[in-house]
């Protein structure tokens, strides 16, 4: 039986800045930061720190479709319509290295656990991986026949999955690069997937309005929830493998309990379509973002597991595997009013709680101070190649004036 629920989820603030639909959101590991993309090409930073400014990143030429923190959080991937990855070092500079392989729109990005290597995911039907330090195109994965619109790691980075319009959800290994298995069951484009924080399980959003859940050790299908009532859009696992929200273009999200596999909350915040959604690191957190151009924070609440514990003692693989042994099997359509619905738009914006930076350690400071170093190295050999370009244009031109100039 589970414990009963502290509060309900609550509105914590909201950011106002992009000009059209926001697309995506990711925390930083310390969730000091908040980042976002947008249909106006931007990429913004917002800091959970009350009366600090934004950041406005520009450089796309297109719309902005995908962001992730690198592991250390020193470093922001997005991916554009503009058919480009950057790499951003997330401060008030904004300086960015752009990375080109992809010939159509970039869906998804998404860093590996030891932030060495990112995935990409992409309209041009392949899903590739790429040196995060060497910033390199490394491999294709290609045996999608449509539009793929999101790729991710496994936690421990030897698995990749992908999600596409063929309607499919492909198990990649990343070392032999072949496709483990497909799985088949959605009726419609796959929109989003993601690992369960154990690794032994995945999630995948349809257009077709379902949520599946399963193992990828026997690929049987687990969970199948039909809750909503339009696409979709995203979804994000709570850290603690426990809860799984939904955002959807019926204008909701929707927070289920993968234990009892039921309904916990929907919660209506946006004007229009809930475009995308992603916990905190700690689960203490969520942001949701929509075609109403705006970035919503919301405060958990429902987990009442001490956040900063869970952090400090991360639940081992094997635990987490144990526990989703016992993940129920469950076919849940949408049932008239089960689950607690939650106006939480109406309510007053409170500041957000500061969340300690419990995870900050000697060695994570040192990779991702070397990020940021490989970062500015690579934008100033760029500037330098820049530099001598000019030059050699300069004294091309000067020759011909010469030229010109004798009889």
């Amino acid at each position: 039986m589970a414990a009963p629920c502290a509060e309900d989820p609550s509105l914590e603030r909201h950011f106002k800045g992009h000009r059209d639909a926001v697309t995506c959101v990711d925390f930083s590991i310390n969730t000091k930061q908040l980042a976002s993309g947008s249909m106006d090409s931007c990429l913004m930073v917002w800091h959970m720190k009350p009366q600090s400014r934004a950041y406005r990143f520009t450089g796309h030429k297109d719309a902005v479709t995908c962001v992730n923190f690198s592991p250390s959080g020193h470093l922001l991937a997005s991916g554009s319509r503009d058919k480009t990855v950057r790499i951003w070092v997330p401060n008030v500079k904004g300086e960015s290295t752009v990375f080109r392989a992809h010939t159509a729109t970039v869906r998804s990005v998404h860093f590996c656990s030891d932030g060495q290597s990112f995935v990409t995911a992409s309209d041009d039907k392949t899903v590739k991986v790429w040196a995060t330090h060497r910033q390199k195109f490394l491999f294709s994965l290609s045996q999608h026949i449509n539009w793929v619109r999101c790729a991710k790691f496994s936690p421990d980075g030897r698995l990749i999955v992908s999600a596409s319009d063929d309607k499919t959800v492909k198990l990649w290994d990343k070392s032999s690069r072949e496709c483990v298995h497909s799985y088949c069951e959605h009726g419609g484009f796959v929109t989003y997937v993601d690992f369960h924080p154990s690794g032994t399980c995945i999630a995948a959003a349809g257009m077709d309005n379902t949520v599946k859940v399963w193992d990828v050790r026997t690929h049987r299908l687990l969970q199948h929830y039909q809750l909503h009532s339009a696409a979709v859009n995203g979804l994000s696992f709570h850290p603690s493998g426990n809860y799984l929200i939904t955002a959807s273009s019926d204008s909701t999200l929707k927070i289920l309990d993968l234990m009892e596999g039921r309904l916990l909350y929907t919660l209506h915040g946006h004007q229009g379509p809930a475009t995308t959604v992603a916990f905190s690191r700690t689960g203490e957190y969520f942001a949701s973002g929509g075609s109403d151009e705006q970035v919503m924070v919301w405060k958990s609440n429902f987990d009442i597991v001490d956040h900063g514990e869970v952090m400090k003692v991360p639940r081992t693989p094997a635990t987490l595997a144990s526990s989703m042994g016992n993940l129920p099997e469950v076919d849940f359509p949408v049932p008239p009013g089960r689950g607690r619905s939650v106006e939480s738009v109406q309510s007053q914006p409170q500041e957000p709680v500061s969340v300690p930076q419990t995870l900050t350690s000697t060695l994570e400071h040192i990779v991702g101070q070397l990020d940021v170093l490989t970062q500015t190295v690579s934008i100033l050999e760029q500037r330098l190649t820049l530099t001598e370009d000019k030059l050699k244009q300069c004294l091309e031109n000067q020759q011909l004036i010469m030229q010109r100039a004798t009889p």
